[in-house]
């Protein structure tokens, strides 16, 4: 089967034995709209923040987000099949940063996996993803320390990290974002921390 995103150019690449190659692609607001809408409008994507927006809506956010130097989106694709859609933001830039002390080398993360096929399902599936993921947040970006931010009832999603390696933060009340462009409610988020020498030990 050939591979629909072979033409683009990616910004790390990885290959894994027993698990394939997983390729970190910027997000092509448009071209990527029809597979990102199907993600976010799924009642298990509530967390996400987008169920209910149509797919020229997601188009939109993702092509302004695209004019931003701090806020970064890509698709993740493995074996040429999109597995997850991945976003990167400067902490300073961010609601977050006003919520806990920002380091030098911290990098945000929100991470949103495609629905579970036939391999999901599989042992080490989502830890071997998750880690490809965060050899390029970490090692292909320079960054020494990953923060995540998911809702404190978004229980699946804090265990995943916590398993992967990240470090329990406090529980913080991210502030409400009312601008033109933009409208994020008030959250309640647990943070958490994900250092670079976790993923290279020694």
């Amino acid at each position: 089967m050939s591979d629909p995103y072979a033409s683009r150019t990616a910004v790390h690449e990885q290959v894994t034995d027993g698990f394939g190659t997983v390729r970190v692609l910027p997000l092509d607001p448009r071209a990527d709209a029809e597979v990102i809408h199907r993600w976010v409008s799924e009642d298990r994507a509530v967390f996400w923040g987008m169920t209910g927006l149509t797919e020229d809506q997601v188009a939109e956010i993702y092509a302004h987000m695209e004019t931003l130097t701090t806020h970064h989106a890509f698709l993740v694709v493995r074996e040429g099949e999109p597995v997850a859609l991945l976003q990167t933001y400067e902490p300073e830039a961010d609601r977050v940063g006003e919520c806990y002390d920002v380091r030098p080398g911290d990098i945000g993360v929100h991470l949103l996996l495609a629905p579970a096929g036939p391999e999901g399902g599989q042992p080490g599936w989502t830890a071997r993803l998750v880690t490809a993921v965060a050899r390029y947040v970490l090692l292909g970006l320079d960054r020494r320390r990953i923060v995540v931010d998911p809702d404190v009832a978004n229980e699946k999603a804090i265990a995943r990290f916590l398993r992967q390696g990240f470090t329990a933060g406090p529980v913080v009340v991210l502030p409400e974002i009312d601008l033109p462009d933009v409208y994020l409610p008030e959250k309640k988020a647990q943070l958490a921390f994900l250092h670079r020498e976790i993923l290279l030990p020694g």
